[in-house]
């Protein structure tokens, strides 16, 4: 149970920096935020937790795929938040990228890679 609680305290200390960064820096924040720190923090636990050395690896392949069709939500969201505003820009942009994974999965499948 202490390890859950660690791993929750880590894991959210993590989100909590990167904001208050952001707040006094935007490109600094982006930059953080940018980085894969989740993913590594996730590949850290996996590995504590004694995870085949094939599913961490599965894990980062997978990753990478899944990011992919996210990207464009952060050209989108600055652009629809100066004409929306924030909610409705989240909600297209959360749309958006919906959107674009299914036409990712879609693409990927007939290259052999299932993400769904």
């Amino acid at each position: 149970m202490l390890w859950l609680i660690a791993k929750y305290a880590i894991t959210a200390g993590m989100v909590v920096l990167i904001s208050e960064v952001a707040k006094r820096s935007d490109r600094l924040g982006g930059l953080i935020a940018a980085l894969p720190l989740v993913t590594v923090l996730v590949l850290i636990w996996m590995k504590l937790e004694g995870q085949s050395q094939t599913k961490i690896a599965s894990h980062a392949w997978y990753t990478f795929w899944y990011v992919v069709p996210t990207l464009p939500m952060f050209v989108a969201f600055p652009f629809l938040y100066q004409r929306l505003g924030f909610w409705p820009t989240l909600i297209a942009s959360c749309v958006l990228t919906i959107l674009l994974f299914l036409l990712w999965a879609t693409l990927l499948k007939r290259f052999g890679i299932e993400l769904m």
